[in-house]
């Protein structure tokens, strides 16, 4: 079965092309039946409000929701993260969210557009030295629960973690020709 990237807005060509170039089957997803038969799922970065009311008006949110639940990889990468985290500091206040993992969220907590950077940080469970981040009006998460697994930290701010099979980043590493974040989430399936 292939992997989705949820195509509403965002860097969709981006993740099609890093996970293309690790050989996996790829394809863009936008309506509840193709979300349905996906093996896993990324959630990409674009704007959050924009893409939460969007999967709100087309009827996606609970499909994704399902597929979380029967416990398929998702990759939430900047807004995909804001989208997935159960609370989210900074938003609008009617702004959908998946609330799937046992974090809360600060929105564009490094700043705006202008304020984006490059990093290189330690993730856990990825060999080979620092993994490159691009931070581009990234958010970070505030808390976690229980069962959630911080996997990188940026200047001590959690930037990366893990509920299970559920994968939240700050950051876009399908901005970068690293491909070890990518073959990470794929090693989830």
């Amino acid at each position: 079965m292939p992997i989705a990237v949820l195509a509403i807005q965002g860097a969709v060509r981006e993740h099609l092309e890093a996970l293309a170039r690790l050989g996996a089957e790829a394809r863009p997803v936008r309506t509840p039946e193709e979300i349905a038969a996906c093996d896993a799922l990324i959630i990409p970065g674009g704007e959050s409000t924009t893409i939460g009311k969007l999967m709100d008006r087309y009827g996606l949110l609970e499909p994704v929701r399902q597929l979380a639940a029967a416990g398929k990889p998702l990759l939430g990468t900047c807004a995909g993260m804001i989208l997935m985290a159960q609370k989210i500091e900074g938003g609008v206040k009617d702004q959908p969210s998946l609330a799937l993992m046992d974090i809360a969220v600060e929105r564009n907590a490094f700043g705006r557009q202008i304020d984006s950077f490059e990093a290189d940080l330690d993730f856990q469970g990825i060999e080979g030295g620092p993994v490159r981040a691009v931070f581009i009006r990234a958010p970070v998460i505030k808390s976690i629960g229980d069962n959630v697994q911080v996997l990188a930290s940026h200047e001590g701010r959690v930037v990366a973690a893990q509920q299970g099979r559920l994968l939240a980043l700050s950051f876009h590493p399908e901005l970068t020709s690293d491909p070890r974040v990518h073959e990470y989430f794929l090693s989830l399936r």
